[in-house]
C-alpha cells in the first residue's frame, strides 16, 4: 500500500555510523513510500517540475529497498514516455544522471562560497519530454539498503532482477503511466546492466507478466562492454582525436594487431607505455576539460567519515571552478545534510555517509 507523506518526516542521525540500519520501526516501514517533494534545500523557491521520491522493496528476506527520484515530464506527463536511468560505477548514485547529466537541476561551483551548495534550475532536461525514474542501483548506491549483511552482497544478475522487480512494483503505485513509451537508459557501467535489463523486461512481455510494460528500447552513453573491446578502442580514438602522432598509431597497429588488452607481447606493451605517456595530462573523461586531482572528489568511499563531510565545504576553495571534481564535491556535502535528508523523505538511520559513488559496495561482476 502507497504511503504519502509531506516531507520533513525522517531525519539523518547525524554524526552516528554503524554497518547496518537502526532497528526500523512501524512494522519494518511501508513496503513502498512516496514523498511528494515541492521544495528542496538550497533551491530557491518551490520546484518548477514535479518530483517525487521514494522506496520500492525488492527482497523481502534481506530488506532491500530501492530508493528512487522520479520526475515527471514537463510538457505532456500524461503521453511523453517513462525513461529509467541507471548511473554506472558501479555504485554511483542515480543523482548525478538528476544533477549532473539529464536532469532539471545543476550546481553552482563557480559562486559557491560555503554552506550548503546551492541548486539551480536547469531547463535543457529530459524531463521536458519525459518522465524520469533516476534510480539508485544496486543497493548501496545512493540511499539504497538493505536492512542485512547478505542484503548488500550483489552480483549484475541479481542488480537486474530486483530493477524488474521495481519496475512491477512502481507500475502499479502508478498505473496511470503504463500505456506511456518505456525506455531503459544509463550511462558508464551500465552498459552492463541496460541491455540484459530489456531483455530481461522484453521476455517478460512475451510470457504475459504483469503488468504489461509498454517497452520501446534502450538508451545508454559511453557504456562498459567487454574490456577486449572497450581498451583496444581507446587508442584509435585517441590518434582520431589528434592526441598521438600518426607515427605512434602506425607503430600501434604493427606491435599490437591482436590487442585485446590482456596478455600483450613485450613490442605491444612498450607501444602501449609510449602512449601511456603522451596521455598523461590528458583528461580520460572528457578530453577537453582540465585533469584535475583533489584530496576530496566526491566519488569514492576511500575513508571519509560522516563528520568529515561537515567541513568538507572548507577544501573547495583548493578545487578550480574549471574542474568538474568540485560539483562532484558539492553533492556530498548537500546529500548528507539534515535537512535535505528530510526533505527527500531518506529513512533513519540507513545511509550514515551518502557517497556519490560508493566503490565500497560487494557486487560480483
Amino acid at each position: 500500500m502507497k504511503n504519502t507523506r509531506s516531507h520533513g518526516l525522517v531525519a539523518l542521525a547525524m554524526g552516528v555510523s554503524f554497518l547496518l540500519p537502526a532497528v526500523i520501526s512501524q512494522s519494518d516501514r511501508e513496503e513502498n513510500q512516496t514523498v511528494q517533494v515541492s521544495h528542496l534545500p538550497g533551491f530557491h523557491g518551490p520546484l518548477p517540475f514535479s518530483l517525487e521520491t521514494g522506496y520500492v522493496k525488492v527482497d523481502d528476506s534481506n530488506g532491500v529497498r530501492l530508493f528512487y527520484y522520479f520526475v515527471r515530464s514537463e510538457t505532456n506527463p500524461a503521453e511523453d514516455p517513462v525513461l529509467l536511468w541507471l548511473t554506472g560505477g558501479p555504485g554511483c548514485s542515480a543523482f548525478s544522471g538528476l544533477v549532473y547529466e539529464i536532469g532539471p537541476l545543476s550546481f553552482q561551483p563557480d559562486s559557491y562560497t560555503g554552506g550548503l551548495p546551492e541548486l539551480v534550475y536547469k531547463p535543457d532536461s529530459w524531463t521536458k519530454v519525459a518522465n524520469v525514474i533516476f534510480l539508485d542501483s544496486p543497493v548501496g548506491a545512493g540511499f539504497s539498503y538493505s536492512t542485512t549483511h547478505q542484503g548488500y552482497k550483489s552480483c549484475d544478475t541479481k542488480a537486474v532482477d530486483q530493477i524488474v522487480i521495481f519496475l512491477t512494483k512502481w507500475y502499479e503505485e502508478h498505473p496511470q503511466f503504463l500505456p506511456n513509451p518505456l525506455f531503459i537508459a544509463g550511462d558508464s557501467y551500465s552498459g552492463l546492466i541496460v541491455p540484459p535489463l530489456t531483455f530481461q523486461i522484453a521476455k517478460g512481455i512475451e510470457m504475459g507478466d504483469k503488468p504489461l510494460l509498454n517497452l520501446k528500447g534502450y538508451i545508454i552513453g559511453n557504456p562498459l562492454t567487454d574490456r577486449k573491446f572497450d581498451l583496444p578502442a581507446g587508442v584509435p580514438y585517441a590518434h582520431r582525436m589528434g592526441l598521438i602522432s600518426d607515427e605512434q598509431y602506425e607503430i600501434y597497429r604493427e606491435t599490437c594487431a591482436a590487442d585485446t588488452g590482456m596478455n600483450r607481447n613485450i613490442q605491444c606493451k612498450n607501444c602501449h607505455d609510449a602512449i601511456d605517456k603522451c596521455l598523461k595530462g590528458i583528461n580520460i573523461h572528457h578530453i577537453l576539460e582540465p585533469k584535475c586531482s583533489s584530496e576530496y572528489n566526491g566519488n569514492s568511499d576511500s575513508g571519509r567519515t560522516l563528520s568529515g563531510y561537515g567541513n568538507a565545504e572548507l577544501g573547495l576553495s583548493d578545487i578550480s571552478s574549471e574542474c568538474r571534481e568540485k560539483g562532484y564535491s558539492m553533492s556530498g556535502i548537500w546529500a548528507n545534510n539534515r535537512a535535505v535528508r528530510e526533505a527527500l523523505g531518506v529513512h533513519m538511520g540507513t545511509v550514515p555517509l551518502w557517497l556519490r559513488c560508493n566503490h565500497g559496495i560487494a557486487i560480483h561482476h
